[in-house]
């Protein structure tokens, strides 16, 4: 993956951070809003677009944009540093392959376990019917 080519596709915003903070929070546009446009990524093919839009479709807007804010700091740069970093995090993930579940039998003594349950119970409610 090309990092400095997808950067360069992304736009970001400056916005008023919410949440406690006082005076300054009133003052400083600390949160910062990453948007990336799939569908126009010269960075990568179809087949990938297609692939990015599957995995990460929750972040995905009707217009086709990726959108991830951050504000954890006070700081403007942290917070663009955050978001960059969440970012690549998703877009790592939308290209990891899942691992293929293995199956498996259901041992021995799990089945035996589950039968002298059963035995039991129904052992004990036998017991409590009136015999005649």
């Amino acid at each position: 993956m090309n990092f400095e080519a997808i950067l360069k596709e992304v736009t970001f915003t400056a916005v008023r951070s919410s949440g406690a903070g006082g005076q300054h929070v009133n003052k400083v546009s600390s949160k910062i809003q990453l948007r990336w446009e799939v569908s126009k990524s010269s960075c990568f093919s179809e087949v990938e677009k297609e692939r990015i839009l599957l995995k990460v479709a929750s972040l995905i807007n009707e217009e086709g944009v990726l959108r991830i804010s951050s504000q954890n700091s006070r700081s403007q740069f942290s917070n663009k540093k955050d978001a960059i970093q969440k970012f690549f995090t998703i877009l790592e993930n939308a290209f990891k392959e899942p691992k293929k579940r293995v199956a498996t039998k259901v041992p021995k003594a799990v089945k035996e376990k589950r039968l002298q349950s059963k035995k039991r119970i129904s052992e004990l409610k036998n017991s409590r019917k009136k015999n005649f």
